[in-house]
């Protein structure tokens, strides 16, 4: 029987976790930071910037999502550009990313540490 950290593990390993100076050079070129966790978590404070694509959503979501449809063609041609997931800790953004790879997406990348890594940082937050 496999836990949900065997299932985040491998989903690790399938997929690229940046950290936050990549984030931000990753937003600089246009990226956009979906952020998977609920809304009311959401809602408590976000990174500046961030769109709420609830994971429980996300796969059903993220095609008619103006933050990433049609940045290059309306045709889904949005999945050959990168993808920053967040959530609280990295987890469900680890997942999320290797759904969206599972889904054609070319670079859905998931932030190390989430949001509570982004926060004990002391970088700046919305919300």
């Amino acid at each position: 029987m496999k836990t949900v950290q065997d299932l985040v593990a491998a989903a690790k390993g399938r997929i690229r976790e940046i950290d936050h100076a990549e984030l931000d050079a990753m937003r600089a070129k246009g990226a956009p930071l979906i952020d998977v966790r609920e809304p009311g978590e959401f809602a408590q404070g976000r990174i500046p910037g961030a769109v709420n694509i609830p994971r429980g959503v996300l796969e059903f979501e993220i095609d008619g999502h103006p933050a990433v449809n049609g940045i290059k063609d309306p045709a889904l041609s949005h999945r050959n550009a990168p993808v920053i997931l967040s959530c609280r800790s990295g987890a469900r953004s680890a997942l999320a990313a290797a759904a969206l790879k599972e889904l054609g997406f070319a670079e859905p990348v998931s932030l190390a540490g989430g949001f509570m890594g982004w926060t004990n940082a002391g970088k700046p937050v919305e919300g």
